[in-house]
């Protein structure tokens, strides 16, 4: 593969990985993580693959790109320091990357973050900033102290080191499973779903069909792709709170996406809710909403797809213990 084009987007140097910043992930990716397994589940009846990134030593997948971005932030600059805004797994990611690699780094979640996240980021010897009430308030405070300080903001999502180590979870993926048809991808921002994209082409995959999902209460990706702006889509409280949020206008993420014309599936909070308690109760796994609404989409036949070897991405556990109690005890219809 030869090294693609620039994309335009928010920012003109997010573009498509090329190949040896892919090798780069890879390389970081594999000298730090273990591989997470991908095993077969029977959901009402169905037998489907999950990899489960629920396993990550952070709790979820983001800590493959948080590792390769802050890697190639501090092959750039080995004195600098980084910045990031997130949801919460994000900076985890980060937070995690920063001490295996010893980059100073600063987290911005919006205050009312999971309380787990905020927890788990608090162990780390980062600076953390809660600031604003939502997504788009923490990631423009952190760009704005990006620029007083100058030093390098990492997306979670438009950033081409962090497509490229979410690349890594699909290039493990399809080589435990090449028999996968079909695969079920939570969407945010569209990170992973842009390293899932990467990888089919990359690795000529491109019989494997793609599918993202997102809570409907809060699906920045799926109405901006359908003409709104992002500033004029309207969030509400999801319990997929990983996936909650606006996107970037004109980012690559959402330029990857709609050229590959991938349908995107929208999850109702209820369904979430119940796919997190099914999850454990049927399958043991602890699943955060966002890892939750592919399970939910799937048991719920949201999928349009009943004869495909069907998978799809486990993407965290952080979940607060309070909030899973809840679940357990609500009624599974």
């Amino acid at each position: 593969m030869g090294a693609p084009d620039s994309v335009d987007g928010m920012r003109p140097d997010v573009t498509v990985p090329t190949e040896e910043q892919l090798e780069a992930a890879r390389r970081v990716v594999s000298e730090y993580l273990e591989s997470t397994p991908t095993v077969s589940l029977r959901m009402r009846g169905r037998s489907v693959l999950a990899k489960l990134e629920n396993l990550q030593t952070t709790g979820s997948f983001k800590i493959r790109g948080g590792l390769a971005a802050v890697a190639a932030a501090h092959r750039e600059d080995p004195r600098g320091a980084v910045i990031t805004s997130s949801a919460g797994n994000h900076g985890l990611g980060v937070a995690h990357a920063s001490m295996l690699l010893s980059v100073p780094a600063t987290v911005v979640v919006p205050a009312n973050a999971s309380p787990a996240k905020v927890s788990k980021l608090r162990h780390y010897d980062i600076e953390l900033i809660q600031h604003g009430s939502s997504y788009d308030d923490a990631q423009a405070h952190a760009l704005e102290i990006s620029e007083q300080r100058g030093v390098q903001y990492i997306s979670p999502f438009n950033n081409t080191h962090v497509i490229a180590g979410q690349f890594t979870v699909f290039d493990e993926m399809l080589s435990q499973v090449p028999q996968i048809q079909h695969l079920v991808i939570p969407v945010g921002g569209g990170g992973l779903m842009s390293g899932a994209l990467v990888a089919r082409r990359v690795l000529g995959r491109e019989d494997v069909r793609i599918t993202g999902v997102q809570p409907t209460n809060s699906a920045a990706m799926y109405h901006v792709l359908r003409g709104t702006a992002m500033g004029d889509v309207v969030h509400r409280s999801t319990i997929a709170d990983g996936l909650a949020g606006g996107g970037d206008e004109g980012a690559l993420t959402n330029r990857l996406i709609e050229e590959a014309h991938v349908p995107l599936v929208l999850v109702d909070e209820s369904l979430i809710r119940q796919g997190v308690r099914e999850a454990l109760e049927a399958n043991g796994l602890v699943m955060e909403g966002s890892g939750a609404t592919p399970y939910a989409a799937i048991v719920r036949s949201l999928i349009d797809d009943d004869t495909s070897i069907l998978g799809f991405i486990s993407s965290g556990r952080n979940i607060a213990f309070d909030l899973l109690v809840d679940l357990l005890r609500e009624p599974l219809t």
